[in-house]
This record gives C-alpha cells, structure tokens and sequence, in this order.
C-alpha cells in the first residue's frame, strides 16, 4: 500500500517578494546555516527557520583584543541557546514507523537529529531515515526494551501500551505527549468527557451500555444517529451512521456489540470540516497554524486547502477551540485538531490526534517550520518554529496507491496539477 501528499503553492506577488528572502527550504534552515553562520548553527537557538535572511543581516564580524570576555547574548537574542533543550546527540525514540515517522526522521535529519523507530516491519517507511527497532509498540515488553535508553520517547500512533509508557515514566524516562494525554485521546468518549470539561465547544453525546440506553439517546437525539467505538477508532473506522431505528441493531452489530465499548452523538450537519494543526511546547507554550479546510472521501482525508475559506470572526474561533483544547492537555509535540463548522456559524471539535496529521502535510512546503521539524524540536525542548504560510495558500491532494511496485508508484506519482510536488511516498 502506498500513501502519498501532494501539494500546490499557491503564491501571491507580494508572499513570493517576502519568500524570495531566503532561497533555502524552510524546512531545512536551521541546519543549512551550520555551515554559514556558526553562531546560530544550534537549532536551539530562538531564530526560526523562517528568520534565516534576517539571522543572516545580524551577522556581524567582531574583533577583540587578546583575552577580551565574550559577551553574553541577552535572553531575547535570536542567537540565544536555550539551556535547558536536549543536544542533537539525545537518544530520541518513536513508537511507530510509517509515514508519519518516516516524515518526522527526514525533518530532524537536518537538524542533526537521529530518530529511532519501534516498528513491527523491519523496513517500515520510517528506516529510510531512522535507526529501525522491530517490534510491537502495542507489546509491553517490546515498548520497554526499545524506549528504556532512550532520552524522550514519542509517538506517531496514538493506539499504544499506555501502561507501558506510565512504567517508562516511572523509570525517568521523558514521553512527549505524557502517558496520561494518550489514555485520555485512546478512549473517544474519555476525550470528549475531558474536553467538555475544559469547556471546548462540542456536540452532544452520551455514553451507552445497553439497548435501553441507546434507545433513550436514539429518542433524545433523534435520526441519523451517529453510533462510534470508544477504542482503536480512526479515519471512519469504529463509526457507524443509523439512518432510521431499523438500522441500530446492524450499526452496532457492525461495532462489535456493546461489549467493546459504544458511544452515541448528536449529528452535526457540519457546513464544512476544518482542522488546525497546534504544536505545544514542554514549558505549555502553544501555537497554532493556520485553519485549513478538509474534504474526505470514504472518511479518509482527500484534499485540504489553507488557508480555509472562511471569515477572520470563524478563523479566530476554530484556533481558539483548537488552542484550548491542546492546552488542556499535557505534553510537548504536535497535534490535530479537527472540527466542524456550522451553518450557523458555530465551531465544535470533533475530535484531536496527539501527533502529526494528514491534515498537516502542507506544512512541509508551505509553512516557516513544519509541523514534523516543530514536533521535533518540541520534545526537545527547543523553541517552537514559525508556524505562518511562507506562500500565500496551498492544496495539498492525498493519493493513496493501491498495489505494489511500479504499478502504486506509477498511481503515485500521476497528478492532474501543472505546479506540484510530490512530498511523501511510501513504498
């Protein structure tokens, strides 16, 4: 099976005069300047990946005499270290290692970053650029012999040994998002329970055991009925939609029963999906890219477009409901954040993975900072990249290649755009 996103920049005269600033990737430019700019070399330092040109204009050539005291940089200085990060040398491990670890490895390489990925598949997509481990991240013991060395520990799947990671914890081991962030996102309604209590914007659900219970939701909230799996639920799997009463007893069948654990909501007709990417840092700083629109098909994401065509009054709420929830939680890295936007103007959060997302695959060619490099330099403990469009907007299509070989690279590599490029391709 073969995943890959391609992106077309859409540039406006006056983004291209503001990007022509700097010729080098964004991506990439904390580390290109290693070799031009030895004072800002670190990736720890305050510039930005986007601040190179500027970084660049700073340089200055200084002579002192013979045992003169180098001046200390003031805290606000783009070429202040931040003391306390971990080196680029730090014993990084990733549970999981498809795409999105392949992405994060190929984001941290520049920086001078290693990754190591925990992978069932010894040549998972993640080994073209990090130190393969195979392994099971859902085996307790797996988990512990491959993360125990390890300086911080993350994840590009959410489905985990949670319990695995609490025993991390306990042995000092740094985990970025925290063990606790991860049981309360596994669990669907624990996670809407937990927002609800941060008081995020969301529709109404209801938890059901039973088919009483589910009869009383069904009469409260009427039809269609949205019916989901509490656990191990992503991109439309562990969802099932009644129509009318007749179809209950088949959507939870469909569901596994009531034993696996249900729950129902409220149908949201949604006028149209949004999604923000928010990258937290370990001190609690948060920031958040810009709002993109999402359009699926068979529930996986197809195509996004960012900005969103939406007003700044609904811009401004989608990043609040986004930043708030990523807020409550805990933990350093990236998150998604998706939501609805209704007819009536509202925004509601319909759910939150505590990794990258597909949703924010622009970002590698759109963005200052990426969201993988900025996930990266998170668990460090490094500052936050610039999380603003270096262009002045972007589509990203997601082709998924059906097939082996040269039949899904040739499926992968088709694109009905003049100006792309492809970002991601998984063999």
């Amino acid at each position: 099976m073969l995943g890959t996103a391609i992106v077309l920049q859409i540039q406006t005269i006056g983004a291209r005069r503001r990007a022509s600033a700097s010729t080098m990737p964004a991506t990439f430019g904390a580390a290109a300047l290693s070799s031009r700019a030895p004072s800002i070399a670190d990736p720890r330092s305050r510039a930005s990946s986007s601040g190179y040109a500027a970084a660049r204009r700073r340089r200055v050539v200084v002579v002192r005499a013979a045992g003169a005291a180098k001046k200390k940089p003031p805290n606000d200085s783009p070429c202040a270290v931040v003391p306390d990060g971990l080196e680029r040398t730090a014993n990084v491990g990733i549970l999981g290692g498809g795409q999105l670890g392949r992405m994060l490895a190929i984001a941290a390489a520049p920086m001078g970053v290693r990754l190591r990925a925990l992978d069932p598949n010894p040549v998972a997509p993640a080994s073209v650029a990090a130190v393969a481990t195979e392994g099971s991240f859902q085996s307790r013991d797996d988990v512990l012999a491959f993360a125990s060395d390890c300086d911080v520990v993350t994840v590009e799947i959410e489905h985990i040994d949670v319990a695995a990671l609490e025993e991390l914890e306990a042995m000092g081991v740094d985990v970025q998002p925290t063990s606790r962030t991860l049981a309360i996102i596994q669990d669907k309604f624990r996670q809407k329970e937990h927002f609800a209590a941060a008081g995020v914007p969301l529709g109404e659900f209801r938890s059901i055991a039973d088919d009483a219970e589910l009869a009383a939701a069904a009469d409260a909230f009427g039809f269609p009925l949205m019916i989901k799996s509490r656990r191990m639920a992503y991109d439309g799997k562990g969802n099932a939609v009644a129509k009318t009463a007749a179809d209950v007893a088949d959507a939870v069948a469909k569901l596994g029963g009531f034993d696996a654990g249900l729950y129902v909501e409220r149908w949201v007709p949604f006028r149209r999906e949004l999604a923000v990417m928010v990258i937290r840092s370990k001190t609690g700083e948060v920031k958040a890219y810009p709002v993109t629109e999402t359009e699926h098909v068979n529930n996986i994401c197809d195509i996004t477009r960012t900005p969103a065509a939406v007003d700044f009054k609904t811009a401004e709420a989608a990043i609040a409901a986004a930043t708030n929830a990523v807020a409550s939680l805990e933990g350093a890295g990236v998150f998604g954040v998706e939501l609805f936007h209704l007819a009536d103007g509202r925004i509601l959060l319909n759910e939150v993975a505590p990794r990258p997302h597909n949703s924010g695959h622009y970002t590698i060619e759109a963005t200052a900072c990426c969201q993988y490099q900025n996930h990266v330099r998170a668990i460090l403990g490094w500052p936050l990249g610039d999380t603003s469009l270096r262009v002045g907007g972007a589509v990203m299509k997601n082709i998924l290649g059906e097939g082996d070989g040269d039949e899904a690279r040739s499926i992968s590599h088709w694109s009905p755009y003049d100006r792309v490029r492809v970002v991601n391709a998984d063999p």
